[in-house]
C-alpha cells in the first residue's frame, strides 16, 4: 500500500467561498477593524466573567458552604441541584446574547469594512488595469499586452 507524504502547506486542498483573498496586514491596519475587535473584546470579556465566575460561585458555596447548598426546595431538589442546573440556563443565555451580539453589533461593522475594502480593490484594480490611469480594461494588441 503506498504512503502518501504529509502535507507540506497549512493551505486546504480546494478554497473555500466564504473566505475573503484579502491581504491581513491590509484589514488589520484599518481603524474601523480595530473597532470592530474592540466590540467583540469587550462582550467576550463580560461574558466571560459572568460565565466563570456563576460556575465558580458555585464550586465555592459547595465547597465551603454544604449546609446551604444541600436545603431541600421542594421534596428531594436541594439549592445545590438548582444552582448546579442553573449554570445551563446562564450558558444558554450567554450564547444566545452572544448570537444576538454578533448579529446585531459585530456583523454589520465587518459587512461594512469587507465592502469598503473590496470597493477600494476594484478601484484600485481598474486604475492599475491601463497605464494611462483611466481605469478602461486593455484590450489585446493595444499596447498593454505583447502578442505572440
Amino acid at each position: 500500500m503506498p504512503e502518501f507524504p504529509p502535507r507540506r502547506d497549512d493551505h486546504p486542498p480546494f478554497p473555500f467561498p466564504h473566505i475573503e483573498q484579502t491581504p491581513p496586514s491590509r484589514i488589520s491596519d484599518h481603524p474601523e477593524f480595530h473597532s470592530l475587535r474592540r466590540a467583540q473584546r469587550r462582550f467576550g470579556i463580560r461574558a466571560t466573567i459572568v460565565s466563570a465566575g456563576g460556575f465558580l460561585l458555585y464550586v465555592l458555596l459547595s465547597s465551603f458552604v454544604p449546609a446551604v447548598m444541600n436545603q431541600p426546595l421542594f421534596g428531594r431538589l436541594t439549592v445545590g441541584l438548582t444552582l448546579g442546573l442553573g449554570q445551563f440556563a446562564v450558558m444558554g443565555v450567554t450564547a444566545w446574547c452572544h448570537a444576538r451580539h454578533l448579529r446585531t453589533r459585530v456583523d454589520p461593522l465587518a459587512r461594512g469594512l469587507r465592502s469598503r475594502l473590496q470597493h477600494e480593490n476594484a478601484s484600485r484594480a481598474r486604475s492599475a488595469a491601463r497605464p494611462d490611469g483611466s481605469g478602461r480594461p486593455l484590450q489585446p494588441g493595444t499596447g498593454g499586452f505583447r502578442t505572440w
